[in-house]
């Protein structure tokens, strides 16, 4: 009888032990729910996209590199989120990745990583969202030519010459001084080599410092003439949709570098391969590259290769002369000055 009464209670213990262990258990704490056959998705009560915090910045054609946007979020349910990509809008070219994770039990942040490459400037839209709550918001794109110094594309002028270019400021410079031989329209510049040729000239004029073409990477030297060709009969020396320097031009580049005191250095090529020593101050951080041509004076003569660079500027002083800019060896200054029209001194061409 004990064994029978044993036996039974033993198979009860069991089927009850059995029992226990496949039974779902009912739970008020929404972190045990394991079991429920209904998941629960993410949800927050609100998505703050007006105060997004942007980290970086981006740039028109130019890769974005550790930019992020965070957003604040209220009443998180503290549930799992899947990995969201976001193409952009307005500004094509980008996408807001936010990576897969849990959401706080209360308020907390989403952050998302922006990858990709802006087509354009302007304004870059996302539309993001965490369950049934959405909202966008903007990153600018700027361009690039707006706050970077950066190698631009080659140009060529109508001889064929090849010419590197630079963005600085809001600018597009040539990095290279002008080698022309014609106007842009195909027009010749016709070569002065002789003293008498250079100064009886009185209409366009070019030629090479001591007319040696071994000289010529320094670019050529022009007289004002083939500058004032352009206000005369439209003929313009610069490659179409460039324009000579004109005075406010240089002013704007020296003001984004820091003004005349420092910003010969920064325009000056730096070494003493091209400039004689000390070439004080020349770093070339402006990447524009400027050498010392010298120059031609109203008479015929040549002074100052490796020692000063001179550039005429398209804008008159007087009826007599005209405005240049220059850069020497032994300073970090740049400076203006005027002088005769019949100096030959060269050229920097600016996009239109």
């Amino acid at each position: 009888m004990k064994k029978l009464f044993f036996a039974f209670a033993l198979t009860s213990a069991l089927f009850s032990c059995k029992k226990e262990t496949t039974t779902p258990t009912t739970n008020n704490n929404n972190n045990s729910d394991t079991t429920s056959k209904t998941s629960i998705s993410a949800s927050v009560y609100s998505i703050d996209c007006s105060s997004a915090l942007v980290i970086g910045t981006l740039k028109k054609d130019v890769s974005a590199s550790s930019v992020t946007v965070m957003l604040d979020y209220t009443l998180g349910n503290g549930k799992s989120f899947s990995l969201q990509t976001i193409g952009s809008t307005g500004v094509l070219g980008l996408t807001a990745k936010l990576e897969s994770g849990v959401l706080s039990n209360g308020d907390g942040q989403l952050v998302y990583v922006i990858s990709g490459t802006p087509t354009t400037s302007g304004k870059a839209n996302f539309k993001v969202s965490i369950g049934s709550v959405s909202c966008s918001f903007s990153i600018d794109v700027e361009d690039v030519n707006q706050t970077d110094i950066k190698a631009g594309e080659n140009i060529t002028d109508v001889d064929g010459n090849v010419y590197k270019t630079v963005y600085i400021g809001n600018q597009r410079w040539m990095a290279e001084n002008l080698k022309a031989t014609k106007f842009n329209d195909g027009t010749p510049i016709p070569q002065a080599i002789d003293k008498s040729a250079w100064l009886n000239a009185g209409v366009p004029a070019r030629c090479y410092y001591d007319n040696n073409i071994s000289n010529a990477k320094y670019g050529a030297l022009y007289n004002w003439s083939v500058i004032g060709a352009n206000d005369v009969n439209s003929k313009n020396v610069c490659p179409t949709g460039w324009h000579v320097s004109r005075d406010v031009d240089w002013t704007d580049l020296v003001n984004y570098l820091g003004g005349e005191e420092v910003a010969g250095g920064k325009l000056k090529e730096a070494g003493i391969s091209n400039w004689e020593t000390p070439n004080i101050d020349g770093s070339n951080s402006s990447l524009f590259t400027a050498l010392p041509g010298g120059l031609r004076t109203s008479d015929g003569d040549f002074y100052w290769l490796k020692n000063r660079g001179y550039w005429w500027t398209a804008t008159e002083q007087n009826g007599p002369d005209a405005r240049y800019r220059y850069v020497k060896f032994d300073s970090g200054k740049i400076d203006w000055s005027f002088d005769y029209k019949r100096m030959g001194m060269s050229i920097r061409c600016v996009k239109d």
